[in-house]
This record gives structure tokens, C-alpha cells and sequence, in this order.
């Protein structure tokens, strides 16, 4: 019986996509993966006119990204710069790419057990049951914009932390003392990490927190307005707020116009990922500056690399920086 690719991919100890790379681009290949895959040909007597013979036969070199984000779509701007970065790194790799929502998830690990997907991104705040559904069909993942607690999966994030200590230290050098933080419902995974790194920046510059000063909304800019209404209606208000995104930032200023209050006179707003309606808002808005083409990009390294049977980092941490507006 002639050897097939998966018998190369099973000796070599890389994927069916990583061996058929090896002879058609060897230059996207580390040398060690190289050497492993020509020694496992060899052995096998295994040739490349073997492997076109077989991947004329199966869909291979394919990857997934799902947007795990309720009531997502692809023109979602956070999640379509990471994609942008996907697209950008996959067709330099020659890799096949599939884009969809988690809500299509359950079918993409149908495609992923019948070998047309050998590996899959999932961006945002994903169901365990999912993770665990491709797991089971021996799918390699990788998370970006998020950590999940009880799997072991590399995961690609921003520095949050850093760039809510940026956003604080920018207030605080404007002047202000008194500093709330808005939090919109994200997952546990980034309220956690902007809320710890709330309270290390205030800790680090001697500010002071108290209960009243975190507040929680929804994602939507009408709720944050709601909830920015009431906090800023009494009479010991704060003189700044640091929202946890631009859209719950543009909330915080509707509230602001409502109440009379200038922006940034009577009251300074941060945002948090830099998006178009940072220029949109008058004043624009000073905002964390996230680089989620970079965060796709470095994404699909780490899914190549799991896929050629390679260490993956588990933690891969992306700077923030702070772009400065008119907001404060």
C-alpha cells in the first residue's frame, strides 16, 4: 500500500497543511520542520507528486476565524481589525481562510472534523462548550481578545492593564483627582483585567477609590449615558471618567451635554480601543489605542505554529498607547 500525506503528517509529527507546505513553499517552513518532514517522506517513500495527488483529493491548508460576540457581524470594527490582520498573515502563508460568527460555530466544527479546517481563531468571549466542541475533533485553537479559565489554549490579548494605567495617568496629569471608572459588560476576562488595572493605576498615583467611583453598564451608549446620569447628578462628582470603551465614552458625554457640563472644562472623558467614533465626538476623544491587526496577525503565527507540532507561547501580551485627543 503506498503512503498517503496523513502517514508523512503522522511520522513527521506536523499537520497534513504543514506537509504539503513543506514541498510547495519551503521557505514559510522552519528548517527543523523541514528536515523532519523530508526525513518522514523519505523513510515512507513518500514524493511531492504524491502529496498533489492527495490534497487534490482533500481540502487542506484551511483555517477558521469566528467572532464569538453576541449579536456579532463581521463589519464589527474591533473584530474586523483583527480579521483585516488574519486575512493579511493567512495570504501570506497561502493559507485558506474561512471568516463566520460563533453563531455558525456548531457547523464549523462539522467542516473541522471532515478535515477542511485544521485550525480555528475565536475572537471575543467564547463559550467553553465551544472550545470544548473542537477540542473533541482534535481542532487546534487559538484565542484572541481573551483568556479562558480550565483550558489551555494560547491566547493573543492587548495589554489591558497598560492601557488603563495610561488612561489614568493622562487624567491625573490633566489635574484631576477624582476619577470614575464606567465598565460595560464585557467578558470576565477583560472587565477583570481594565478593573485591576483601575485600581493599580489610582493605587500607584495615590488617588483614592471608593465604591461609588466603579460604575456598571451595559455596552451600549444609551446605557452608559443612563448610568453616567446618575453619576454625575450629585453634588461630589467626579471632575473625570475613564470609560472602558469609545461607545460607552460617547455615552458619558451625552450624559455630560445633558447635565450642562463641558467636556473637557467641567469634565474629562478617556475612552478605551481607539475607534472611528473617537474623530465622530466633538471633542474627539482621547482613547487607548489598541493594534488589533498585529493581535490577528500574531494570532495566525501562533495557530501555524501549533499546527506544525511546534511550543506555542500560551500568553502573547500586545502594547497598548495612548492617542490624545480633545476629550481631556
Amino acid at each position: 500500500m503506498k503512503a498517503t500525506i496523513y502517514d508523512v503528517s503522522r511520522l513527521s509529527g506536523v499537520s497534513t497543511a504543514t506537509v504539503s507546505r513543506t514541498f510547495s513553499a519551503p521557505e514559510q517552513v522552519r528548517e527543523d520542520t523541514r528536515r523532519r518532514v523530508y526525513e518522514a517522506a523519505s523513510a515512507l517513500k513518500y514524493t511531492p507528486n504524491a502529496i498533489a495527488r492527495d490534497m487534490a483529493l482533500q481540502r487542506t491548508n484551511r483555517i477558521a476565524y469566528l467572532i464569538c460576540k453576541r449579536q456579532a457581524t463581521i463589519l464589527d470594527e474591533f473584530y474586523a481589525g483583527i480579521c483585516e490582520g488574519i486575512m493579511r498573515r493567512a495570504n501570506a502563508l497561502n493559507l485558506q481562510l474561512i471568516v463566520s460568527t460563533a453563531d455558525d460555530w456548531r457547523q464549523m466544527a462539522a467542516n473541522a472534523q471532515s478535515k477542511q479546517v485544521e485550525g480555528v481563531i475565536l475572537g471575543g468571549d467564547v463559550a467553553p462548550a465551544m472550545v470544548s466542541e473542537f477540542q473533541a475533533r482534535n481542532t487546534f485553537i487559538v484565542l484572541v481578545n481573551n483568556r479562558m479559565e480550565g483550558f489551555d489554549l494560547p491566547c493573543v490579548v492587548s495589554d489591558e492593564r497598560q492601557g488603563i494605567r495610561q488612561a489614568a495617568q493622562c487624567l491625573a496629569e490633566a489635574g484631576h483627582r477624582r476619577i470614575a471608572l464606567m465598565m460595560g459588560g464585557y467578558s470576565p476576562f477583560i472587565v477583570g483585567e481594565r478593573y485591576a488595572g483601575f485600581i493599580e493605576a489610582m493605587a500607584a498615583l495615590r488617588l483614592p477609590v471608593t465604591d461609588a467611583d466603579v460604575t456598571m453598564c451595559d455596552r451600549t451608549a444609551a446605557s452608559a449615558a443612563e448610568s453616567a446620569m446618575k453619576l454625575l447628578s450629585g453634588p461630589d462628582r467626579p471632575t473625570a471618567v475613564l470609560a472602558v470603551s469609545d461607545v460607552v465614552a460617547a455615552g458619558v458625554m451625552k450624559a455630560a451635554r445633558r447635565l450642562g457640563l463641558s467636556v473637557p472644562g467641567e469634565l474629562a472623558v478617556t475612552g478605551y480601543d481607539d475607534s472611528a467614533i473617537c474623530t465622530l465626538l466633538e471633542p474627539e476623544l482621547t482613547s487607548v489605542h489598541i493594534d488589533v491587526r498585529r493581535m490577528g496577525e500574531t494570532a495566525v503565527n501562533l495557530l501555524c505554529r501549533g499546527l506544525e507540532g511546534e511550543d506555542t507561547p500560551r500568553l502573547t501580551v500586545i502594547p497598548t498607547q495612548l492617542t490624545r485627543r480633545g476629550s481631556v
